[in-house]
């Protein structure tokens, strides 16, 4: 078997442009064999364009989340249970990403707290989008490859932990998440299962609830395909043995007040006290209640979000998220410090002020590409991203502006960044002569 036939066959011809379905032998040829270095990089890259151009078989995604899942080890949370007497569900969630989501950071405590372990399994920077993990290691000395024994004990203390993989768990979707990146494949639907589903079933979780986002600032643009991808994560999902659900969510417009990887946990601690932003505050409950559901400690919507709530007003959360950046490295009085002076952010500091006055329009999109000349993301794998670089919303979309307002405070990983960071971010906002529509946050529930 050769790697370039297998390619030309999901590639396919002028006889036969949709291509061919790949059987589990071929797929399992091309993923091992890259996996040990014996396929290079521009292969694989040259079958992940064919797959996004000619998609896959509900079969063919179902063999290469498989495939990848048992492309290196997987975590038995079975000591987590005999340790605690756990008999409810592992949960975990998933977002397929956008501007200034960081639901993972607050959900994780607030669920932990009503009573569920959660063993998260997270990823970095892609794209426009942010990564958990970056945003967890602007914490000082805050580690995110943790053995498989760390990640047990730390649940069992906290009720859960956060982590990336390693070159032992899930080595082909580590490769190939990276390569994805700066391929121009994101947004490959078989390709987004595969990866997420591999990871979340390799950490050890029983049910998973999918944050599907459409919009500008999303990798899937439009209802139509969140719709789509949130209907192959939840039927990939139960086909594995697992329970699942999908909320689809709006990304038109930037989540929350702080874009970047401190900034994010900033608005994180803000959440943790019952003082975050209308919109984060709403979807982290709303994705917590899911995950309540799934572990069956609530019945509905309703009964899950006053079960987050309550752990946010007790100060359980809280709690719970000081002492896992405590176990996982971090110097949590080090934390609520930054939080409190910006110690936390970069010294490189503009302002964007609006040019007119009007209603104002913040394209997501526009402003997440700004955010990766600042410091934010990546534009090649091996670079390295600011924790302390990105804006801060001072009006947002739908509030009007007047001439010379402050729109945004801006930071950058240097100075040279606001050269090409600074204009980006000002083709981002628009004036509207009416107040723009606000569009409904969760659009629809798939379980």
């Amino acid at each position: 078997m050769r790697a370039v036939e297998v390619i030309m066959k999901k590639r396919g011809s002028l006889l036969n442009p949709e291509g061919s379905e790949l059987t589990r032998e071929e797929l399992e040829f091309l993923v091992g064999g890259y996996v040990r270095g014996e396929i290079p990089d521009y292969q694989i890259s040259s079958w992940a364009m064919a797959v996004y151009f000619n998609g896959m078989t509900f079969a063919e995604t179902a063999a290469l989340t498989d495939i990848m899942l048992h492309s290196g080890d997987t975590i038995d949370l079975e000591e987590v249970r005999k340790a605690t007497g756990y008999t409810l569900p592992f949960v975990d969630k998933h977002s397929t990403g956008g501007v200034g989501d960081k639901m993972s950071l607050p959900l994780a405590p607030i669920v932990a707290a009503c009573g569920v372990k959660i063993p998260m399994m997270s990823g970095r920077a892609l794209g426009h989008t942010g990564g958990t993990l970056d945003k967890l290691e602007s914490i000082k000395g805050y580690k995110v490859g943790l053995t498989p024994e760390t990640f047990r004990d730390i649940i069992i203390k906290t009720g859960y932990a956060m982590t990336g993989q390693t070159k032992q768990i899930v080595p082909a979707d580590r490769l190939l998440y990276a390569l994805r990146d700066v391929t121009g494949t994101v947004e490959s639907i078989p390709l987004i299962t595969a990866s997420i589903l591999s990871k979340k079933v390799a950490e050890g979780s029983d049910a998973l609830v999918f944050d599907v986002k459409y919009g500008s600032g999303a990798f899937m643009k439009t209802k139509d395909a969140a719709t789509d991808l949130a209907n192959s994560l939840v039927k990939t999902a139960q086909a594995m043995g697992k329970k699942a659900s999908a909320l689809i969510t709006c990304m038109e417009t930037p989540l929350g007040y702080k874009i970047g990887n401190f900034l994010e946990l900033e608005e994180t601690y803000d959440i943790l006290q019952g003082k975050g932003p209308e919109d984060t505050t709403e979807l982290t409950y709303a994705l917590g209640a899911e995950m309540l559901i799934l572990a069956g400690l609530a019945k509905t919507r309703e009964e899950g979000v006053e079960l987050c709530k309550k752990a946010v007003s007790s100060g359980k959360a809280m709690e719970l998220f000081l002492e896992n950046i405590r176990l996982q490295g971090g110097d949590p009085d080090a934390f609520v410090k930054a939080c409190a002076d910006g110690s936390g952010r970069t010294p490189f500091v503009r302002s964007i002020k609006a040019k007119q006055d009007g209603w104002l329009v913040i394209d997501a999109f526009k402003a997440g590409l700004a955010g990766v000349a600042l410091g934010v993301g990546r534009n090649r794998t091996e670079e390295k991203v600011s924790g302390g670089a990105g804006f801060i919303l001072k009006k947002r979309q739908g509030d009007y502006v007047k001439y010379g307002e402050e729109i945004m405070q801006v930071y950058g990983k240097d100075d040279a960044c606001f050269a090409d960071a600074l204009p980006q971010l000002e083709s981002s906002v628009s004036y509207s002569p009416t107040q723009p529509e606000k569009p409904e946050l969760i659009y629809k529930t798939i379980r």
